[in-house]
């Protein structure tokens, strides 16, 4: 059933307008959060306080990215050129990433979710897993290894793409480089600020948040959003996705800027974050979610998610 057909056309108006204020001071909170964190090792610098620091960047590491696939969506600004603009400098370059390159990538996502076409279905297909296998999946997150496979593929898909006859190689390139120099320019503007500031090294947290903590809070995302459903390959997506409630500090790491609300987004993807938890209430009260499972945290997925270790 297309829930989205039951909808009423005003109720898909109010729902997907967009705000340019709400995006902004999206924003703002995300980059004010991120400065917090730096602020916390720098004034009182301890090897709790840098881990907490570590921790807290990587959280937002993970929202800005989330950001970036809102802007990719178009659905964080009602201006067009404020998804591109802040986007791209202020959401995908941080974290080196192409936000426009995302989400193409990502609408196939979308079009194809609860299909074997999904290209995001390795990434949750196999669950439920044994706990001991998603321990060594978690431990290969912190200590980097995830962070460096993911480069080399990178690395490797650009190879391949580069070479394929039925590709542009030139305007790969310029993607590529345009990223990267994106990525160089910001990194290399808050690595200035933090020096301004005397604290040239808690850049070093930024880098370490991201090739640990953020490849781990990223993978819990994923899987919460589509693991172990009740029917990976239903196009129905209350059948393919999940829905999970987060406390503050799940909003704070796994479950930055209203991502948990992953059901409703692949109902009606044009829904701007800051209009989910509303949407949410509304399907509720319309029986739309009658005998849809909605998880109560995060602690509540992974159990779902995993069997005892066999002996």
């Amino acid at each position: 059933m297309d829930i989205k057909s039951q909808l009423k056309p005003e109720e898909i108006q109010y729902f997907t307008a967009k705000s340019d204020t709400s995006g902004l001071l999206v924003i703002l909170l995300n980059w004010s959060l991120i400065i917090a964190a730096f602020a916390i090792a720098g004034l009182w610098p301890s090897a709790l306080t840098i881990i907490v620091s570590m921790i807290l960047l990587a959280g937002r590491q993970l929202g800005l990215s989330v950001l970036m696939h809102e802007c990719g969506h178009r659905s964080l600004f009602k201006s067009r050129q404020l998804n591109e603009s802040i986007g791209r400098w202020l959401t995908a370059a941080p974290l080196f990433l192409d936000m426009n390159s995302y989400a193409k990538g990502h609408l196939v996502h979308h079009r194809n979710a609860g299909t074997e076409q999904d290209p995001d279905l390795n990434n949750y297909r196999n669950y439920p897993i044994q706990s001991r296998s998603l321990v060594r999946k978690f431990w290969r997150d912190i200590t980097g290894q995830t962070a460096l496979r993911l480069i080399n593929a990178a690395h490797s898909t650009k190879s391949n793409v580069m070479n394929s006859p039925t590709r542009d190689p030139d305007s790969l390139v310029v993607r590529s480089n345009t990223t990267v120099k994106d990525g160089l320019i910001v990194n290399g503007a808050l690595l200035l600020a933090l020096s301004l500031c005397g604290a040239p090294w808690l850049y070093a947290l930024w880098v370490i948040a991201y090739f640990t903590f953020y490849m781990l809070f990223l993978r819990i995302r994923q899987i919460a959003e589509h693991a172990a459903v009740p029917n990976l390959f239903d196009q129905d997506p209350r059948k393919n996705t999940r829905t999970t409630y987060a406390n503050i500090l799940e909003r704070l790491l796994v479950a930055p800027n209203r991502v948990n609300y992953h059901l409703e987004h692949h109902i009606l993807a044009s829904v701007p974050i800051y209009k989910l938890p509303e949407f949410h209430q509304h399907l509720l009260s319309q029986g739309h979610y009658k005998e849809t499972p909605i998880a109560p945290n995060y602690l509540a997925v992974l159990k779902q998610i995993t069997t005892p270790a066999t002996t």
